[in-house]
């Protein structure tokens, strides 16, 4: 499948990256790569993950962020938002389609 990632997300990234590089030199690149990862193994296993209020959810496996996509006509993902999971479990606001 191929991926698509909203500003929204890519927002969501960017904040994320530089709360982390505050902890720690070279940190927010750690997380950078590490969520992106995971974001790309969704070419490959989008679909997958149980969904939560009308999206599927994948939880991060290095850092505690959910990725919040939906499927299109079984041909691409489509990444809504990445949030901090102990932050955002349930309540989450996407205002791109």
């Amino acid at each position: 499948m191929k991926l698509k990632i909203l500003s929204s997300a890519i927002d969501d990234l960017y904040e994320a990256r530089l709360f982390y590089e505050r902890q720690g030199e070279g940190l927010g690149d750690y997380f950078f790569d590490s969520l992106f990862s995971d974001i790309d193994s969704l070419t490959l296993y989008g679909g997958m993950h149980a969904k939560f209020h009308g999206y599927h959810r994948m939880l991060s496996k290095r850092f505690p962020y959910a990725v919040y996509y939906s499927v299109q006509r079984k041909e691409f993902v489509l990444v809504q938002r990445v949030l901090d999971f102990r932050l955002f479990q349930c309540n989450f606001n996407t205002t791109e389609t």
